[in-house]
């Protein structure tokens, strides 16, 4: 492989920054372009996971570029199990551009996104789904979030997979003894055997799977919907549990024609937040367009926070908004409860609907936290143990179990039907494809591509 080289620390200002390198070649290009402070010293003699301080030179000119310290790693103890240096130079985009530059110009190539860690699982260091919790961490929003892909970086998830594979593989050693042999008659033991094995791994798919439903949480959030008419006081929840004037809070109807999106932690709860249009009818066509946004995005959420207008009689375009939220997950807020005495027919309407009700002020910000302990009750993630639970957070994951279940259900069917055994392997085998694919195992090189196209450069 090519020698690779790129800026590891973000855009902008800063203390210290860092340019890797990783490759055959990379401490040949160090030697031309690093001047050691104590004098000449042979980099090749160098023990792994040294320290030198000294200049980054123009290896054309001479001239020092910055004072720096350079890491050494020695394959294959580095991160890409290639020879590898990190540059710690002062920050700013300007210095380590030219650092960068001084490295290209010497015989190191640009990395592509993602490209250390892609060598870390093509060189056999970590596999997939290790690689893939790495940008888990980066872009980790809660403590759960980054313990979660830790977990997962440590193997976690890859040997729980890996234990299902092995039962599989074992079984599939029976299978071929099976036809290999036929005259020993030990076919209907090997389907009492395979029928046995595939409970348990249903079980442990099924496990993995229900894991998703903290997982997605943890990684995205509750994507929380509020909704309501307009005016009913949908920006100023906002702006509250945000602490702060994000939305436009007016007396015009009408005022939040597009969806404001914005993550926040409630007690300690993840939420992905959304601020829809009022929805009603409108002839304005770019307000129509908001409200049909708000209208999908009910289908798609997690939690609804609908708010009705507790000092108004309800309307049609409440009940319109009260069917759209019959089936979803919703805390009914009514809004205003300071500007009058209780809204007997509104009540007595919104408790037949099976929801939770709250009565609030955005005014006053009665009934905030109230609202925010229901919020709590309804997703309990601080009662996950990520020490002793493995958690799936990965969509990509959390589809290739759901496939290797199907194949689980028919390789059941199949022996429930006593077909022989070796069609049931037909079925076995795409279950260690699919749960492969997780691990890295049996993965096209498209699907690595994209995956890693998506880390930042440098990592």
């Amino acid at each position: 492989m090519s020698t690779i080289a790129a800026i590891a620390t973000a855009t902008g200002t800063g203390s210290i920054g860092i340019i890797r390198l990783s490759g055959e070649k990379c401490f040949e290009i160090i030697k031309k372009i690093f001047r050691p402070k104590s004098g000449e010293i042979d980099i090749d003699c160098i023990s792994g996971y040294t320290m030198k301080y000294g200049y980054i030179i123009d290896n054309n000119t001479g001239e020092n570029i910055d004072e720096v310290i350079v890491s050494f790693f020695k394959a294959p103890k580095s991160y890409t199990t290639e020879n590898m240096c990190e540059i710690n130079s002062h920050g700013g985009s300007l210095v380590e551009q030219k650092i960068l530059e001084q490295c290209l110009l010497n015989g190191a190539e640009l990395a592509e996104p993602g490209e250390f860690t892609k060598r870390a699982f093509l060189n056999g260091r970590i596999d997939l789904s290790q690689a893939e919790s790495v940008m888990d961490i980066i872009n980790a929003k809660t403590d759960k979030e980054a313990k979660a892909s830790v977990s997962q970086l440590q193997g976690n998830l890859s040997n729980n997979i890996n234990d299902i594979r092995r039962e599989l593989l074992d079984v599939m050693a029976d299978i071929e003894a099976s036809i290999d042999y036929p005259e020993y008659d030990i076919e209907e033991i090997t389907a009492n055997k395979i029928r046995k094995v595939l409970d348990n791994v249903k079980g442990k798919l099924e496990k993995l799977e229900k894991s998703f439903e903290s997982g997605k949480i943890l990684k995205d959030g509750v994507k929380t919907v509020i909704v309501g008419k307009p005016n009913a006081g949908k920006s100023s929840l906002l702006n509250i549990m945000l602490d702060e004037e994000r939305a436009i809070v007016s007396d015009y109807a009408g005022t939040t024609r597009d969806t404001i999106e914005e993550f926040i932690k409630i007690q300690g709860i993840p939420l992905k937040i959304i601020d829809t249009a009022g929805i009603r009818e409108t002839e304005d066509k770019i307000e129509e367009i908001g409200v049909k946004r708000a209208i999908n995005l009910i289908q798609d959420a997690d939690l609804v926070i609908a708010i009705f207008d507790n000092s108004k009689k309800l309307d049609e375009e409440d009940f319109k908004i009260i069917d759209l939220i019959k089936n979803k997950e919703t805390i009914i807020l009514l809004n205003k409860c300071d500007l009058r005495q209780k809204n007997d027919e509104m009540i007595n309407y919104m408790s037949k609907l099976n929801k939770t009700l709250i009565n609030v002020s955005m005014r006053t910000k009665f009934g905030i936290n109230e609202l925010y302990d229901e919020i709590v009750k309804k997703f309990t993630i601080n009662e996950i143990d990520i020490g002793s639970e493995t958690i799936v957070t990965n969509i990509r994951h959390k589809n290739q179990i759901h496939k290797s279940l199907q194949s689980v259900d028919r390789a059941v069917e199949i022996l429930n039907n006593n077909m022989p055994v070796d069609i049931v392997a037909v079925e076995i085998k795409q279950i260690l494809e699919d749960l492969g694919s997780i691990t890295g195992d049996n993965v096209s090189e498209d699907i690595i591509n994209e995956i890693f196209s998506k880390f930042c450069l440098g990592k």
